[in-house]
């Protein structure tokens, strides 16, 4: 017999011999009717006080009877003696919970990344000047997977570490996937007037450049904005929003930018002269509001960059610039040193659904002799534009989108390429999830101005499914 059951026969023992020997008494007497109440009343309260102090104990020994099962839930467990097998109920131990804790003083820490995965059909790449010698394959691609940290810390500093496990054509060194820096950056944000950054970013540059990834209406920036902006590079820049504090309202009227950079790209450490690259751009808001009851903004961008390169520095980042012997694009990587000289301008207009964006981009590229050594090229001007158009068909879900793109590389005669592009966005889940289409037809000046070379017209689907985390 268990200690509880033992201890609630007792119980049971006890109160009994108390009924009998207050009843019988009571029983006895020849007291008047009252006095023999009250004698009751007295009786049952005296009952009622020594059941609940038995009531506690019985509750004490539960919880001691408890407390010596552990927690946790049951498994079972088979053990061999040697002749059978027994199966037994043990309890199964509880796992700790898995925990992230910042090793700094951050007072914010984010984890988070985006993966961005193409089919790609037809004239892959055409738009860039991917054809004839240098034409790519039908392919799917892991076109970026990255996984990035930004953080914030009280002393007015935030910053952000990303990386990529794929490269854009033309800038691997090897065939495979790859692993490398993209936005690694520290900023003082102390003063909203004058911020501070510096580490590797993109170059404020270029107002598609500057368009996040996972944003943009069509899947691929034009080849425009490849060609001639110089992308991520290692540096440091004020920049700034002026009106923050005196006219609060206002604060996105101006923001401002200037910077210096190494000039040859990202992940190189190693500048490739004494000279760097100087880039500065401004943005006017004049206008963000209401139309129509639709909420609406007009903004406006202008660009600036000259930089002083020596051999072997690509000066074409992202895109394709220098023009091959079939009119075909690749990566321009300079024979000699050279000066560049670039600038833009830039426009946004949303109404409600609407979108209308254009740029324009122009940079010279004049060789330099450096100790008797000349450029080993002659000096162009290359310039460009790309016009895009979004409309949601179906409000924040189904969207169309257009764009007309040029280049112009100005190394041959007649060596533009020009390509339209038509798609559709269906935002999922916003920008976390969503799916895109797009139609390229891509013309070559240079192909049509010398059929010997072979077709002047490309055409290209791509598809694009974009997961954010």
């Amino acid at each position: 017999m268990s200690i509880r059951k033992c201890f609630l026969w007792q119980i049971s023992c006890v109160v009994s011999i108390q009924l009998i020997t207050t009843v019988q008494p009571l029983a006895a007497q020849t007291a008047s009717e009252s006095e023999r109440l009250q004698k009751l009343e007295r009786a049952v309260e005296l009952l009622q006080k020594q059941n609940a102090e038995l009531k506690a104990e019985v509750n004490s020994l539960k919880s001691k009877e408890t407390a010596s099962v552990p927690d946790g839930k049951f498994k079972t467990k088979v053990t061999y003696d040697g002749k059978t097998y027994v199966e037994k109920a043990v309890v199964e131990e509880k796992k700790v919970p898995v925990y992230v804790q910042q090793a700094g003083s951050e007072i914010k820490l984010v984890l988070g990344g985006f993966i961005q995965t193409n089919f790609e059909d037809g004239n892959v790449s055409a738009f860039e000047g991917r054809f004839g010698q240098t034409a790519l394959k039908d392919r799917f691609r892991l076109r970026r997977a990255r996984i990035g940290m930004t953080g914030d810390f009280a002393q007015n500093f935030d910053f952000k570490i990303e990386g990529d496990f794929e490269q854009n054509d033309g800038t691997s060194p090897s065939s495979r996937v790859d692993f490398s820096g993209t936005d690694i950056w520290l900023n003082w944000h102390q003063f909203p007037e004058a911020q501070i950054k510096l580490g590797q970013y993109k170059a404020p540059f270029g107002l598609e450049q500057l368009t996040p990834d996972t944003t943009l209406l069509i899947i691929e920036r034009s080849n425009t904005t490849g060609a001639i902006t110089p992308d991520r590079q290692i540096g440091v820049e004020l920049w700034g929003k002026p009106f923050t504090n005196i006219w609060p309202e206002q604060k996105d009227l101006l923001t401002y930018y200037g910077g210096i950079f190494n000039g040859n790209g990202r992940n190189i450490n190693n500048n490739d002269n004494n000279n760097f690259m100087y880039v500065g751009r401004l943005e006017l808001m004049p206008f963000k509001g209401k139309i129509f009851g639709q909420e609406s903004f007009l903004k406006l961008g202008g660009d600036v960059l000259n930089s002083r390169d020596d051999a072997g520095t690509n000066i074409s980042q992202s895109g394709n610039l220098l023009v091959n012997s079939d009119g075909s694009l690749s990566s321009f990587v300079l024979p000699g040193a050279d000066e560049r000289t670039a600038w833009g301008v830039d426009a946004w207009f949303e109404l409600g659904p609407f979108d209308l964006i254009g740029e324009y981009l122009e940079e010279y590229v004049n060789g330099r002799t450096v100790n008797g050594v000349p450029p080993g090229f002659a000096n162009f001007t290359t310039d460009g534009f790309q016009i895009t158009s979004g409309y949601f068909l179906i409000p924040k879900k189904f969207q169309a989108a257009v764009q007309w793109q040029y280049l112009n590389p100005g190394q041959k005669g007649n060596d533009g390429i020009y390509s339209i592009t038509g798609g559709l966005n269906y935002y999922i889940h916003g920008n976390d999830l969503k799916l895109m289409i797009n139609y390229i037809h891509t013309w070559s000046d240079f192909r049509q101005a010398n059929p010997e070379f072979g077709q002047d017209e490309f055409n290209e689907v791509i598809g694009r499914v974009q997961v954010m985390f």
